[in-house]
């Protein structure tokens, strides 16, 4: 669940350094960008979900905006999608946003087929919540108007920073489990075209 916030973190942070190429409106292609995270349950069983309805935009100032519908977590288990909704990201379609600043000056040297590692800051808004993150970011220039940026490192964020630790506790009352991670790690894809 935490790992809701560290993606949209995440993929706002893509989002920052993909704007770099070039003075002009970025927009994310959201069929081609995703958010993930992990979780571990009783200790021993590792899965993978994702949100589904991701998207992002950086405009010529460099002001960065992404935003994940809460709504579309699949976790591939639809029982378990809609637990999610009730219980940890509360009914009701809620939408992560994670915002920042772009320098676009600073990356707009990367070239065509060219990559650069980059850390970035944004403030993750999370039901309530105000986060900082930071995250180590890989970008790729696929074209002049095409950029793809990506986590290069897992982005690591807990239950308690993101105010849904009740809503976990639920979760493995209803599904009468041991424990579920209280840290989880988060990946971000995201493509840009301008």
């Amino acid at each position: 669940m935490k790992f809701i916030a560290g993606i949209a973190g995440a993929a706002a942070l893509c989002a920052t350094t993909a704007l770099a190429g070039g003075h002009a409106n970025w927009s994310s292609v959201d069929d081609q960008s995703s958010v993930a995270f992990g979780s571990v349950k009783n200790s021993e069983f590792g899965e993978v979900h994702h949100f589904t309805d991701v998207s992002g935009k950086v405009s010529e100032a460099g002001a960065m905006e992404i935003s994940i519908n809460l709504a579309s977590v699949q976790t591939n288990i639809d029982i378990r999608n809609e637990r999610m909704n009730e219980h940890v990201f509360g009914a009701g379609g809620l939408t992560a946003t994670l915002t920042g600043q772009i320098d676009m000056e600073a990356l707009a040297a990367l070239g065509n087929g060219d990559t650069m590692l980059t850390d970035i800051e944004a403030e993750l808004s999370f039901a309530g919540t105000e986060n900082d993150i930071e995250a180590r970011m890989l970008v790729a220039r696929l074209g002049d108007d095409r950029v793809l940026v990506t986590t290069a490192d897992f982005i690591m964020l807990s239950t308690d920073d993101l105010g849904i630790t009740a809503g976990i506790d639920k979760l493995m009352e209803l599904a009468s489990l041991d424990s579920i991670t209280r840290v989880t790690p988060v990946s971000v894809r995201m493509v840009f075209e301008k």
